[in-house]
């Protein structure tokens, strides 16, 4: 199992002069981490800047500085040598680009400007658009797999179900944290216990790119519910699971503060789809 990536994940000075942030490396560091988290290898494609403008130059666009006969055919080649490899090796579960890249962005581009248009424009970078058939995601979106499941957990069936649902998420390469996992699924346990459970799961949810929370029921529950208020004080991404088809209102599936603070998913699959799963998005040309 391997994925494709922008080169410059791995090796950052392959990047333009000047437009490495701190918060870019962090991405790239924390893709690799799921990466070997999942054993997942990384295989970067080559760069087709580098090898056209040299290591050492400045940022430009597509239509700036690439726009050549000799860079097109430079594409053509490197193309054809990616094509190989997945021949031999297979399809890659996708391609990891870098955004605003004129060769590698994922979802937008430095074209450059034409008319009134803005130079970034929404698509694939250029040599991403040779690979048609392969689904593509940002690094900025690959890096974010470290999910915090909240949900009741006061049953066999309950546990049960959220084991079933971390599995599911754990399948499409997120590392997931199961409160009852981690110690809280039982009543029998000292004041000294509590405070632990509540520090761990407190600092989870800090630590969690995506909270995930199992609003079945007629109510949801409280614990759930005071977790996925405090994701959201917080700014982080909320999704609510809600396969129960009762509403409690004419336009509410669940409690409207609850529903008016995350997204409200009614199946696994509309789950994983929302969570963006590398194996599940949609191609984005």
């Amino acid at each position: 199992m391997y994925v494709l990536c922008s080169p410059c994940i791995l090796n950052p000075e392959l990047r333009a002069n000047g437009i490495t942030k701190s918060s870019d490396l962090v991405l790239f560091e924390r893709a690799k981490e799921r990466c070997k988290k999942f054993n997942i290898e990384m295989i970067p494609l080559p760069c087709p800047e580098t090898l056209y403008l040299g290591s050492d130059r400045m940022p430009g666009t597509f239509l700036e500085r690439l726009n050549t006969e000799e860079f097109i055919n430079l594409l053509d080649l490197l193309a054809e040598e990616v094509q190989e490899l997945i021949k031999q090796r297979g399809p890659p579960v996708c391609i990891i680009g870098v955004n605003s890249s004129p060769a590698c962005g994922a979802t937008t581009t430095y074209y450059g400007s034409e008319g009134e248009n803005p130079p970034k424009k929404k698509g694939r970078g250029v040599f991403l658009k040779k690979f048609p058939e392969i689904m593509v995601m940002d690094v900025a979106t690959f890096s974010q797999y470290y999910v915090y499941l909240a949900a009741p957990l006061f049953s066999e069936a309950e546990r049960a179900y959220n084991i079933c649902i971390a599995g599911d998420m754990q399948k499409n390469f997120f590392d997931v944290y199961l409160p009852q996992l981690a110690g809280d699924d039982s009543d029998i346990r000292n004041n000294e216990e509590q405070v632990l459970i509540f520090s761990n799961n407190l600092r989870a949810l800090e630590s969690a790119d995506i909270i995930v929370a199992i609003i079945d029921g007629a109510d949801a529950d409280s614990g759930t519910a005071w977790e996925m208020g405090y994701a959201f004080a917080r700014g982080k991404q909320v999704i609510a699971l809600r396969t129960d088809f009762r509403r409690s209102g004419t336009y509410e599936k669940v409690n409207l503060m609850l529903e008016e603070s995350a997204t409200v998913v009614t199946s696994t699959s509309h789950l994983l789809d929302a969570i963006k799963s590398p194996l599940r998005m949609k191609y984005d040309s």
